[in-house]
């Protein structure tokens, strides 16, 4: 019979475990704050019955913390993150991580610098030493770079010739302009193709500080085991990071349609204007009336105007997206391009019709029977526990929102709503960009 090396049976068995981890949903999830020695503060959710740990940490600010001139580096400095570190190289430390059975993730969005971690209680110091040793002490080794810039170099490539990422592109560009917003985080051939070393450790230095730091942990392990892990972790990281956050965005796209001249037989359009904060006390009913209109739940008022009555599209949707500097309405839809033209006109008088009629009393009860039924499904294991963990904290939620939020959504009127729905929805600033070759849409065209 042939034998299995004693580190591949230990990943074999965490990803049993990280199956068995998506343990019977349950949106009761008992939040503790902790505050560790050093006074580092993080939220926990305790649960013994299985021997692994998920650790979330946080960094406010991400790629959008870019120098102007350096677009695209925090993105490839967290991806460079476990490519070596101290005195081990990018094979050698696969081999550690490999060996302790954990795994870690390293990313970063325009508002976040993201890290996630899983290891086993009986490995928890060794993982903790290991991951320590990624943020504190990244070697950014020239073939790593080399070999991660190639694969960055890639997506970028890839993405000139995507119609949806080039209409999101375009998109950007117009509503927030010189922003870090008004480009993507990958960055440009130019501006990844200049990056060096020097340019990694000025990233790492723009991110890393315990200022703009949020944590949060599930699974096996107590506040105090928690206390100690969170100093040996990340007390050693600068007191804040070197430079200050970034501006507010400033939408400035105005009310249109722009088209993007390109060759594909079905069109893409992304379409929005400016939208509402997480924070917002609205944001609740201005859930609700997302998902009515064109969330992906339910079956939507645009799916049924566009795909079922009408076959314009296999698929349209909208979506809030709240950043830290900026906000928005959104949607995406797929037409042929001869009927794109029609699309647009159909989503401006849908999105007229819900600013100015909001949803009906049925609409509304189908909405929150679905969304409250929904919620307790989202925490099915201590990963994506302590994801939702660490997300609230960043937006300023209360550690009894997990037991309140269904309530929350059962106390919305559909006064609320249709309050929420003339200020939220305002077809007189929508703009579309169009990437493709659409018939009836002669807009100026705008270069992908």
């Amino acid at each position: 019979m042939m034998q299995i090396a004693a580190p591949i049976v230990r990943v074999l068995a965490l990803c049993a475990l990280f199956a068995s981890a998506a343990l019977p949903a349950r949106a009761q999830v008992a939040v503790q704050e902790v505050v560790s020695p050093g006074g580092i503060r993080a939220w926990l959710a305790e649960e013994h019955s299985i021997p692994f740990t998920a650790l979330e940490i946080r960094f406010r600010g991400g790629a959008a913390l870019d120098a102007p001139e350096r677009r695209g580096a925090i993105n490839l400095m967290m991806a460079l993150l476990e490519e070596g570190a101290g005195p081990l190289d990018a094979r050698a430390f696969a081999e550690a991580r490999e060996e302790l059975a954990a795994s870690f993730a390293f990313e970063a969005s325009d508002d976040v610098a993201r890290i996630s971690a899983r290891f086993l209680s009986e490995n928890r110091d060794e993982s903790v030493a290991l991951l320590k040793l990624a943020m504190m002490e990244p070697r950014f080794d020239r073939d790593a770079l080399e070999r991660v810039r190639a694969q960055v170099l890639a997506v970028i490539r890839s993405e000139e010739t995507d119609p949806g990422a080039i209409a999101g592109r375009v998109f950007d560009r117009l509503a927030w302009g010189e922003h870090p917003y008004g480009s993507s985080r990958n960055g440009t051939v130019e501006s990844v193709s200049a990056l060096g070393q020097a340019d990694m450790r000025d990233a790492w230095a723009r991110v890393f500080g315990r200022d703009r730091l949020y944590v949060a942990a599930a699974g096996d392990i107590t506040a105090e085991e928690l206390g100690l892990l969170l100093d040996e972790l990340l007390l050693d990281l600068p007191e804040s990071a070197s430079v200050p956050p970034a501006p507010e965005a400033g939408y400035r796209l105005e009310p249109g349609v722009t088209v993007v001249g390109f060759d594909t037989p079905q069109a893409v359009a992304l379409f929005g204007h400016e939208g509402i904060a997480r924070d917002d006390p609205d944001y609740i009913p201005a859930y609700i009336l997302n998902e009515v209109f064109g969330g992906r739940g339910l079956q939507s008022r645009l799916t049924r105007e566009l795909r079922e009555r009408r076959g314009l599209t296999y698929g349209v949707s909208t979506f809030l997206l709240p950043m830290e500097y900026g906000r928005l309405v959104m949607g995406q839809v797929r037409s042929d391009n001869s009927r794109m033209a029609e699309s647009v006109a159909l989503i401006r008088r849908e999105w007229a019709r819900i600013a100015g009629e909001g949803l009906t009393g049925a609409e509304l009860e189908e909405a929150k029977t679905y969304l409250t039924g929904a919620y307790p499904l989202r925490f099915d294991g201590n990963a994506p526990i302590a994801r939702i963990l660490v997300g609230m904290q960043m937006i300023g939620l209360p550690r009894d929102y997990i037991r309140n939020r269904n309530d929350m959504v059962r106390a919305v009127t559909l006064e609320d709503v249709n309050r929420v729905a003339r200020r939220l929805y305002q077809p007189d600033k929508l703009h579309f960009v169009v990437v493709g070759r659409p018939d009836g849409l002669p807009q100026p065209e705008q270069k992908p």
